[in-house]
C-alpha cells in the first residue's frame, strides 16, 4: 500500500482503466457486428436485420415499440445495435455472437415492459426485436392456435375472430401488448374468473436456449416448460412460438360501465363490491376502476336479459340499468375494455391504437375487504394535484382462480385473493423533468395501501414490473438472497423452483436483466 503516498498514481491508474474499458467496449462492439455479419452471410439480409446507431432507421426501429415514453429520452441508454431477425437461424447467431463477445441481450416483443427492461440496460447491450415473428395460425376444429412471440394480443384475437365468434383466449385487454412478454409473465384478462390465466392454456412452445438449441415441450422437459409459463421473459431462453388451447364463449356477450362519484355514496358501494365480486358466477367478469370517479366495468358471458336480474339480485346497490349495457361479440368486447374504437375489428391490428404515455405503476393483492375508512383514505389521495392522471384498477378473483393450486405454475396468486389491485400515475411529456413528484406520489399511495394488502411477502404481479421492490446487480453476480427480495413477492415459494431450473438450463446467466431469475452460483 506504500504507493498511495504518491497522489498522482491513483489518478493515472483510473485513467488507464477507463481508457482500456472504452477500447475493450469498442472492440467488443466491432467484433460482435463482424461475428453476426459473417453468420448472416447474405449482404442483402444484413441490411434488413442489423440496425446500428449510424443507420438512418435506427431511431425509428428503436422507438417503434417503446410504449412507456419515460424510457425514450436523450438520457436513456441506447443499444449498440438492434437485431430484427427474419428467421430462426438469425436468433441463434445473435445468441452465439452476444455470448462470445460479452454483450447483454435484451429481448423485445411488444415493448410494454413497465420498467423498460426489454429495450434498456445500463451495461453494453443489443436488442433482439421479434417484430418479424408474428404469425398466428388458428385451428378451430381442434380449438388450438400457434402464435409467435412477436405478435400482439390484438393480432391473436383478430386471427381467432376471423374464423369463429365462439372461441376466445383468456389474455389481456390491451391489443398492442406483445405475446412473448405477456405469456411469459402469466398473463390475465377479462376472462380470468372463468378460465384463469393465459399461461394456464399454453400446451406447447418452441424455445431457443442459451446454447442455441431449438426445444419443444417434450425436449425441454416439464420443469422448463412450467418455468416459461409465468416465470418471466429473458430468463430461460427465447420463446419463438406458443401453442395455446382456445376456450368457448357465447357468440354474444354483454358489457357495461356504471360510473359513480364521491357524491353518490361510492365508498359504501365499493365496500359492498368487495364482498360479492369474487362470489358472482364465473360468467360474470368485472373490474372497478377508481379515480375521483369510480367506474364499475364488467363482461358477462351471456345476454343482457340474463345479466340484469342477476346483478339486481346480487348487487342492487350498483343500480345497473339496461341502458348501461351493450351486447357484442367477445372480440368487440376487447376493444370496449381497451378503450379503443369499435368501428371495425381491423383496429385490433393497429399497433398505435392505444396512445403511448409516461407512467409508473405498482401492484398488490387484497385478501380481506378494505374497511370504509380505508377506502375513503385512498380515494382522497386521488384529489391531490399529482394524481391528475392517476388510477387504480381492482380485478376480482374467485371462480377458476380458486381452483388452481398456487404451485401449478410460477404465478402463485390464486386462492384466497379477493382481488388484484394495480396503481398507475402518469404525467405530460413536458413535465418529464418533474417526474420525481409523480413517482413520489405513487410510492406514498403504495405505502398507504400496505395496511390493507398481502403481507410476508407483500405480493406483486410480475407483468406489472416494479423495480422499487428489489433488483439484481446491473453487472456481476446476484446472490439468491438478494434476488429473493423481489422474487418472493412475484412468485412466493415458486421462486425456489425457478432458481433451480435456471441453474440447470442457463448456469452462466446469459439471459438476464434487473429482475430475471439468477442461477444459484456465480458463473
Amino acid at each position: 500500500m506504500k504507493f498511495l503516498q504518491y497522489s498522482v498514481l491513483p489518478f493515472l491508474l483510473v485513467v488507464v482503466i477507463l481508457s482500456l474499458s472504452g477500447a475493450t467496449l469498442a472492440h467488443s462492439h466491432g467484433d460482435f457486428l463482424l461475428c453476426l455479419s459473417l453468420h448472416l452471410a447474405n449482404s442483402s439480409t444484413i441490411s434488413k436485420v442489423i440496425y446500428m446507431r449510424n443507420n438512418p432507421s435506427y431511431s425509428s426501429v428503436l422507438n417503434a415499440s417503446i410504449q412507456n415514453t419515460r424510457f425514450s429520452t436523450p438520457a436513456t441508454p441506447k443499444p449498440l445495435a438492434i437485431i430484427t431477425p427474419l428467421k430462426t437461424s438469425h436468433i441463434q447467431s445473435t445468441i452465439y455472437c452476444s455470448k462470445k463477445h460479452g454483450l447483454q441481450l435484451r429481448i423485445r416483443s411488444g415493448g410494454h415492459d413497465f420498467e423498460g427492461l426489454s429495450y434498456v440496460s445500463e451495461v453494453p447491450f443489443v436488442i433482439l426485436d421479434l417484430l418479424n415473428f408474428r404469425a398466428v395460425k388458428v385451428d378451430t376444429k381442434n380449438k388450438v392456435a400457434w402464435v409467435q412471440s412477436g405478435a400482439t394480443l390484438g393480432e391473436l384475437y383478430y386471427g381467432i375472430a376471423a374464423k369463429t365468434k365462439t372461441l376466445a383466449f383468456p389474455a389481456g385487454i390491451c391489443p398492442t401488448v406483445g405475446i412473448g412478454g405477456h405469456f411469459s409473465g402469466g398473463g390475465y384478462g377479462i376472462l380470468i374468473r372463468k378460465y384463469g390465466l393465459a399461461a394456464d392454456h399454453i400446451i406447447d412452445a418452441q424455445l431457443i436456449d442459451a446454447n442455441g438449441r431449438i426445444l419443444n415441450r417434450k425436449s425441454m422437459g416439464e420443469d422448463l416448460f412450467c418455468a416459461i409459463r409465468g416465470g418471466g421473459g429473458n430468463t430461460f431462453g427465447i420463446v419463438l412460438a406458443w401453442k395455446i388451447k382456445l376456450v368457448p364463449v357465447p357468440a354474444v356477450v354483454t358489457v357495461f360501465t356504471v360510473n359513480k362519484n364521491l357524491e353518490q355514496n361510492v365508498t359504501k358501494i365499493l365496500h359492498r363490491w368487495q364482498y360479492i365480486a369474487h362470489k358472482l358466477p364465473d360468467d360474470f367478469i368485472q373490474a372497478g376502476k377508481k379515480t375521483v370517479q369510480v367506474a364499475f366495468i364488467a363482461l358477462f358471458l351471456g345476454g343482457v336479459d340474463e345479466l340484469i336480474p342477476l346483478v339486481q339480485e346480487r348487487f342492487p346497490e350498483l343500480g345497473l340499468a339496461k341502458e348501461n349495457c351493450s351486447e357484442m361479440s367477445w372480440a368487440e368486447s376487447v376493444l370496449y375494455f381497451g378503450r379503443a374504437p369499435r368501428k371495425s375489428l381491423d383496429i385490433l391490428l393497429d399497433k398505435n391504437v392505444i396512445p403511448r404515455t409516461i407512467f409508473k405503476a405498482k401492484s398488490d393483492y387484497v385478501k380481506e375487504p378494505i374497511p370504509e375508512s380505508g377506502i375513503e383514505g385512498f380515494l382522497s389521495m386521488f384529489l391531490e394535484k399529482e394524481a391528475d392522471f392517476a388510477a387504480m384498477l381492482m380485478v376480482p378473483f374467485g371462480g377458476k382462480m380458486e381452483e388452481i393450486p398456487e404451485n401449478e405454475l410460477p404465478y402463485p396468486h390464486r386462492a384466497g385473493n379477493l382481488f388484484q389491485a394495480s396503481y398507475i400515475v402518469g404525467w405530460r411529456k413536458e413535465e418529464n423533468a418533474e417526474s420525481g413528484k409523480y413517482i413520489s406520489w405513487i410510492r406514498r399511495f403504495y405505502s398507504y395501501m400496505a395496511t390493507y394488502v398481502s403481507k410476508s411477502p407483500r405480493e406483486a404481479y410480475f407483468n406489472y414490473r416494479d423495480l422499487d421492490i428489489g433488483s439484481n446487480n446491473i453487472s456481476g453476480y446476484t446472490s439468491y438472497q438478494q434476488a429473493s427480495i423481489w422474487g418472493f413477492k412475484y412468485f412466493k415459494i415458486n421462486f425456489k423452483r425457478l432458481v433451480q431450473v435456471k441453474t440447470t438450463v442457463d448456469p452462466m446467466n446469459f439471459f438476464r436483466n434487473e429482475q430475471s431469475i439468477p442461477p444459484l452460483s456465480s458463473p
